[in-house]
């Protein structure tokens, strides 16, 4: 514990098991000690900062201001930090806004631009989601199912085929030439042409959609059409990834259509046309490379129903199915 006494040098206590008093010439020596302490301040000149002359200090130029510790040698005088014209290679900041080199106004650097944003890039892919072989109570067929696009990051290019194929014939088959522009965060608008061939007439629509990923990572496909005629038709995709492993997934799938009006020519009647579930297990040898197995329903309803009874055929079937998705 220490001690400190109002007018009194501050003495440091004593520790240990117990502290000696100070005797009178320990008081007295420490006594001296202030005494010529105080003695050696009050000999010292007051050191006036403001009007110190720098010339009668060794080392020291008049009219330069040197830090502590400079070298000899070095001059600083003729530097000037602040103010004054930049060299004339010097590259304005403004020049870079956007980050790339601006082609014209006051800040125009000369040559070509040199850097883009990546929104300013144009990408594309290309998906074989479905190329398969199929296995009916009929016989064997085949289907694909593509999309392509190029473009970039808001606005591009889609493309998009599907059909089936069996008895060496195209019974039916959907490509549409769309283009894409992203409104929020996973979803683009599309809009564009529609055209059905294969067996029967072929058919032309005006096309305009929506796809992306909703909540849950549940991809969704979902598109209205108009055609000639007063034709009308929507038709609604979506589909889910189970990451089993992580080369290993599972991926149910649905689509339906519905059509404004019969089209006897193409076997379709009004209202809810067709139907598709199907679940496919797939191997990711890579992300790029994917074998799969699985099975779907097909079905038809309503009038769509009613016509295939008609013509003899079937309203539903079973595929085993087997095939590969691969992307580039």
């Amino acid at each position: 514990m220490a001690i400190i006494g109002l007018g009194a040098t501050p003495v440091r206590a004593q520790t240990g098991p117990a502290a000696e008093p100070m005797n009178h010439a320990q008081h007295q020596g420490a006594a001296s000690d202030a005494n010529k302490h105080k003695a050696a301040q009050d000999a010292m000149p007051a050191m006036d900062h403001g009007g110190m002359d720098p010339g009668a200090m060794p080392g020291m130029k008049p009219g330069k201001t040197e830090t502590v510790g400079e070298m000899p040698g070095m001059d600083h005088g003729e530097m000037n930090m602040q103010g004054g014209s930049a060299p004339p290679d010097a590259r304005d900041p403004h020049a870079y806004s956007g980050g790339y080199t601006l082609e014209s106004g006051p800040y125009a650097l000369p040559g070509p631009r040199v850097l883009r944003l990546s929104d300013e890039h144009n990408f594309g892919a290309l998906l074989i989601d479905r190329l398969e072989r199929s296995h009916t109570r009929d016989g064997n067929g085949a289907s694909y199912d593509v999309q392509g696009w190029f473009g970039r990051d808001y606005d591009r290019l889609v493309v998009k085929a599907e059909g089936d194929v069996s008895k060496g014939k195209l019974q039916e088959a959907r490509t549409e030439l769309l283009w894409g522009h992203a409104i929020a965060t996973f979803w683009d608008t599309q809009l564009g042409m529609r055209y059905d061939s294969g067996v029967g007439s072929d058919r032309g629509w005006l096309a305009f959609g929506v796809q992306g990923i909703a909540p849950y990572w549940f991809e969704v496909d979902a598109a209205a059409y108009v055609g000639n005629r007063g034709r009308t038709a929507l038709r609604l995709g979506a589909e889910y990834e189970v990451l089993l492993t992580q080369k290993l997934v599972l991926q149910p799938r649905v689509e339906v259509n519905w059509y404004g009006r019969r089209d006897k020519a193409r076997d379709t009647g009004a209202g809810l046309s067709e139907g598709v579930a199907g679940l496919r297990l797939r191997y990711e040898f890579s992300r790029e490379f994917a074998p799969y197995v699985g099975v779907e329903r097909v079905g038809k309803f309503g009038e769509t129903a009613d016509l295939a009874r008609a013509a003899g055929e079937r309203t539903g079937e079973t595929r085993w199915v087997a095939g590969v998705r691969f992307w580039f």
